[in-house]
C-alpha cells in the first residue's frame, strides 16, 4: 500500500492491488488510514534537493563504486544475520523497507492464489487478464486507421483489437513494454506509447525503458518519447543525464548530449559535461561536451 501511495508499483501490480481493495473492506480501511497519513504529511514544507546535487551526487557514487571491493557487501549481508540486526536497530527506514516488502509479498502471493482457482480458458482483453498474460507475441497497426492489433498468449494464443486510445489496449502495450523477452516487441509497444507521453505514467515507463532496458533500440525509442520534456520534467532531464553518463551503448550516449542541448546552461548539466570533457573514453563525447560547455561560456 506504501508503495502504491508513491507510485511505486508496477501496472500490473498497481491495477490488482485496487482490484483488492474494492473487494476486501478491511484492506480499504487500512488503505485509507496510510493515505490520510500520507496526505498529512505531504501538507508539511518539502525541500527539494537540488539539481546540481543530485547529479553531483551521483558522479561521485559512480566514481566511489570504481574503487570499492564489488563482493564485500553482498557477503556481509549474506553471511552476517547480526549486521541485519544491527541496521534494523539503528535504521527505521531500513525496517520499515523490510516490513513494506514483505507486506507486498503477501498481498502478491494472496492475488495469485485467487487467481489461479479462477476456471481456465482463454481471458477476455480487458486489464483483468493481464495477470494471466504469459506473453506478447506480436504488435501490429492498422495504416489506415488508429486501430492496434496486440497477440497475446496464455493458455492458448488469443489477440485484442482497438484504437490506440482504448485503455485495454494501453494496458496490454505496458505490459508489453515491461514485460517481453522479444526485444521486436518491445520496441515496437514502446514507439507507439511514445505518442502518448504527454500522459504522466507513460512518461514514467519510457524513463524506465531508458534506464533498464537491455535493448539499445528500446532505450533509443525511449529517448526520442522523452525528447520534448527534457526542458519541462526534471525527473526526465536526470533520466537522460543518467544515460549520457552510464549506458553502454555509445549510440544511445550520443542522442543523449544531443537531447541535453537546450538545457546546457543547467548546473546539473554542465557538471556532466565538466566531467565527460575531462576524461570521457568517447572522443565524440568529449569533443561534444567541450563545444556545449564553450557555448554556454559564451552565452554567460
Amino acid at each position: 500500500m506504501t508503495l502504491h501511495l508513491y507510485g511505486e508499483l508496477a501496472d500490473d501490480v498497481r491495477y490488482e492491488l485496487e482490484q483488492h481493495l474494492g473487494r476486501c473492506p478491511e484492506c480499504e480501511r487500512e488503505y485509507q488510514h496510510a493515505r490520510q497519513f500520507h496526505s498529512e504529511m505531504n501538507s508539511l514544507p518539502q525541500l527539494e534537493p537540488s539539481a546540481s546535487l543530485v547529479a553531483a551526487a551521483r558522479i561521485r557514487l559512480h566514481e566511489g563504486l570504481d574503487t570499492v571491493e564489488q563482493t564485500s557487501g553482498w557477503r556481509r549481508w549474506v553471511f552476517d544475520p547480526v549486521e541485519w540486526l544491527r541496521q534494523m536497530r539503528f535504521s527505521p527506514a531500513l525496517a520499515s523497507a523490510i516490513l513494506i516488502v514483505g507486506f507486498t509479498g503477501g498481498v502478491l502471493a494472496t492475488l495469485q492464489i485467487a487467481n489461479s482457482r479462477q476456471p481456465n480458458g482463454i481471458p477476455a482483453p480487458t486489464s483483468n487478464a493481464l495477470a494471466s498474460v504469459a506473453a506478447i507475441s506480436g504488435i501490429s497497426q492498422d495504416p489506415n486507421s488508429n486501430n492496434v492489433q496486440i497477440k497475446y498468449d496464455t493458455v492458448q494464443p488469443a489477440s485484442a483489437n482497438g484504437s490506440l486510445d482504448d485503455p485495454k489496449i494501453e494496458q496490454l502495450l505496458l505490459y508489453a513494454a515491461r514485460n517481453q523477452q522479444n526485444p521486436g516487441v518491445r520496441v515496437e509497444s514502446v514507439d507507439l506509447l511514445s505518442r502518448k507521453c504527454e500522459k504522466q505514467q507513460i512518461r514514467e515507463l519510457m524513463m524506465y525503458s531508458l534506464r533498464y532496458d537491455a535493448n539499445p533500440g528500446v532505450r533509443l525509442k525511449a529517448l526520442d518519447a522523452l525528447q520534448g520534456y527534457v526542458k519541462t520534467d526534471l525527473r526526465v532531464r536526470d533520466a537522460v543525464l543518467e544515460a549520457l553518463l552510464y549506458d553502454a551503448n555509445s549510440g544511445v550516449r550520443t542522442e543523449a548530449i544531443h537531447l541535453l542541448q537546450p538545457v546546457k546552461a543547467d548546473s546539473s548539466v554542465r557538471t556532466a559535461l565538466q566531467q565527460l570533457a575531462a576524461k570521457d573514453k568517447n572522443p565524440y563525447i568529449r569533443r561534444e561536451s567541450e563545444r556545449l560547455l564553450a557555448s554556454v561560456a559564451n552565452i554567460e
